[in-house]
């Protein structure tokens, strides 16, 4: 056969197999059979965005606490820059409590929701505003009082008239007539109030005229002028704020990744420990819990030990790390103290690394003890491994909460 009437028969070989193919030999898969395409990366809500000013409680190494103190005529929290190796105190301020300001909940004024109220209890008899109290939850509400260098608080004020309140804050060392308050109408209920991490806002729940409850906030400067940032579930729920720009959610132990695109958050009637962060502000909803992870047998997130796993109590004195992608528990459980010993712990902060933890050890249901008792805080090991470290200094109460390790 001659070169062309061989070629001229593959010519027509191929038209016919591509007659042929045309209905079904497609090269390309169908949509059913695309695989699934990734979920858009979720919003980054840290904070390296700032820039924060030099100072002890700013630096690498450094573990800030908060401690209120009351006496007769004078409120006042103290923020200590401890040396996490020595634990020696580098640093204090001072933030000097006015007296309208929303310390206390006690009868015959206004009940207020704010976690400086968390912070200033001293027995078991003073409640929480809030509805669970264990440290895991008061920490991180705490730690939202202060901007990233705390340099500003904020606060809760009360009128006179016993149904107004406003938000506000006052600087380190400012006196006492140095509060700020940011709003001035008759009538205003605005609770929860918390710091922006620059602390050029404070951001608070509201109640509009309607009856409405929304997330707003004020600017430290200016005017004060109100913005509306979104809505809130009531002032059952405390606020954190991070990101730039800031933005609020509404829940409780609300902690963020490393790597600032998820979070842990509790909040009623939502299933869920971890969940992807979103770009607005507002409460904890269960829309995001729709790709959430159910931390297998977690009471209370202490923190984050890397950007995969979270560091959880388990059980009364008793801790484990758990994977934060799939909830499954991971490494050996950590007993930092046994309920048959008359004792429990809670868990209150992680360190940077993820290898240690404050531990608050004291007797159920009652961290405050009798006035005098010795506070009993421990840095332990995450992976179990080692001795515990007494952290002990004369400055230390049983309601100290330790809330920044850099």
């Amino acid at each position: 056969m001659s070169r062309d009437a061989l070629t001229r028969k593959v010519a027509v070989l191929v038209s016919v197999l591509a007659v042929l193919c045309v209905p079904g030999c497609d090269s390309s898969p169908s949509e059913k059979e695309q695989a699934p395409q990734p979920r858009p990366s979720a919003p980054y809500r840290g904070n390296r965005g700032y820039t924060l000013p030099d100072s002890p409680f700013t630096r690498e190494g450094t573990v800030v606490t908060a401690t209120c103190s009351m006496g007769a005529r004078y409120v006042g929290v103290e923020v200590q820059a401890w040396d996490p190796e020595r634990w020696r105190v580098r640093e204090r301020r001072i933030f000097n409590v006015p007296t309208d300001a929303a310390f206390s909940n006690y009868p015959d004024v206004k009940a207020v929701n704010s976690p400086l109220v968390d912070l200033c209890r001293s027995h078991p008899d003073s409640s929480s505003p809030y509805a669970v109290d264990d440290l895991e939850y008061v920490a991180p509400r705490v730690r939202a009082l202060f901007d990233l260098a705390f340099t500003r608080m904020a606060v809760v004020l009360r009128d006179p008239d016993g149904r107004t309140s406003h938000a506000g804050f006052v600087e380190a060392e400012a006196n006492f007539d140095d509060i700020v308050r940011l709003g001035e109408a008759a009538g205003d209920d605005e609770q929860n109030a918390v710091m922006a991490p620059d602390g050029r806002s404070v951001w608070f729940t509201y109640t509009t005229p309607a009856g409405d409850h929304r997330i707003g906030s004020r600017s430290v400067e200016g005017d004060h002028r109100l913005s509306d940032e979104g809505p809130a579930t009531g002032h059952d729920l405390p606020l954190a704020v991070s990101g730039r720009p800031p933005r609020a959610v509404q829940a409780n132990a609300v902690r963020l990744a490393p790597g600032g695109r998820r979070l842990t958050a509790t909040a009623p009637r939502i299933f869920g420990h971890v969940f992807d962060t979103w770009d607005s502000s507002g409460p904890l909803t269960r829309a995001p819990a729709r790709t959430a992870t159910l931390l297998d047998g977690c009471v209370g997130v202490v923190g984050w030990v890397g950007d995969d796993r979270v560091l959880c109590r388990v059980r009364s004195g008793v801790f484990r790390t758990v994977n934060a992608r799939t909830g499954r528990a991971e490494g050996a459980t950590v007993a930092v103290a046994r309920a048959s010993d008359g004792w429990v712990a809670e868990g209150l902060l992680v360190s940077p690394d993820g290898r240690r933890f404050i531990a608050s050890v004291h007797l159920p249901n009652d961290r405050y003890g009798q006035w005098g008792d010795q506070a009993d805080f421990r840095a332990v090991s995450t992976s179990g491994e080692g001795e515990a470290t007494d952290i002990s200094d004369g400055s230390l109460a049983n309601g100290t909460v330790f809330l920044e390790w850099w």
